[in-house]
């Protein structure tokens, strides 16, 4: 499974190339994992109820990843690893602790996360 992260799915919604063509078909192949804390910032940054409704039509109909203590077993490992001083927030560390601990795939561009993110659980 691929986790996306709010930049893509941000590029995604405004149907920008060549992420359009790429999310849709990982949605319409049934690839993709809904993340909480990503739609919760995809929510956030919603404008109008249009918007809103289009980002809960995915969040609704999209696998969801288990995201019980994630943020708690994040701040742990930020902590630790000092991801806090490398301008890594505490959405990103979950991202980075659910693909690491399910082994599922990320894709992103967000530099302060690739920077700490393990490569081998990178989507290209």
């Amino acid at each position: 499974m691929i986790l996306v992260d709010t930049c893509i799915w941000i590029e995604f919604l405004k149907a920008k190339e060549p992420v359009f063509s790429k999310l849709k078909r990982l949605l319409e192949d049934g690839s993709v994992l809904a993340f909480e804390p990503i739609f919760a910032e995809l929510l956030q940054g919603a404008r109008d109820n249009r918007e809103r409704k289009i980002i809960m039509d995915y969040w609704e109909n999209l696998p969801k990843a288990d995201t019980e203590k994630i943020l708690v077993r994040a701040g742990l490992e930020s902590s630790k690893s000092g991801w806090l001083s490398k301008g890594v927030g505490l959405i990103d560390a979950a991202i980075i602790i659910h693909c690491r601990d399910t082994k599922s795939s990320l894709w992103t561009v967000d530099r302060k996360l690739l920077s700490v993110a393990d490569n081998k659980n990178l989507f290209d």
